[in-house]
């Protein structure tokens, strides 16, 4: 069940996105989908949402996005420098205009001393303009951390539709 109250973010979303004439593709790791399941839980967002990457394991950020596994093994998958190749190849094999990518640490395993749970990067990048990449540590448990990624993100897409 998703959260009615992210339900809501996203009809707002994509009735900005279409008055913009924006299209948006997402890559996600912690989400497993989930923004990309909110948004299209909306009937008539296929307008708007281009397509979406679930890119769960590093294997899939290398072979869908495009990562680089050096990358991966020098910083990690939970990094800023991820969650902006994450969201440079999402806009790369795409047509949308928009990109949102996200990459963390849900839980309740998985954390280290100094990537907690919580920890999430979250990237945008508008074609014509810079990537933008946002660091969150969000309580709560795994459903917690994951909607508030998804709110996030949401947030990231409304500005760059604004810009």
């Amino acid at each position: 069940m998703i959260d009615p109250a992210l339900l809501t973010e996203a009809e707002a979303l994509l009735a900005l996105y279409r008055a913009h004439g924006l299209r948006l593709v997402t890559a996600e790791s912690c989400t497993g989908g989930l923004i990309a399941a909110t948004l299209t839980a909306i009937a008539g967002s296929s307008d708007v949402v281009e397509r979406g990457f679930v890119t769960y394991s590093n294997e899939a950020k290398v072979e869908m996005l495009g990562v680089d596994p050096g990358l991966i093994a020098e910083v990690g998958a939970v990094s800023e420098q991820v969650a902006r190749a994450m969201v440079a190849g999402a806009l790369a094999r795409s047509r949308a205009d928009v990109a949102l990518s996200v990459t963390g640490i849900a839980g309740p395993g998985g954390a280290t001393a100094t990537k907690p749970v919580g920890l999430v990067f979250l990237g945008v990048w508008r074609r014509g303009s810079e990537p933008v990449v946002d660091r969150h540590v969000f309580p709560g448990d795994r459903a917690a951390v994951r909607g508030a990624s998804v709110a996030a993100a949401f947030r990231l897409a409304r500005a760059a539709a604004q810009s």
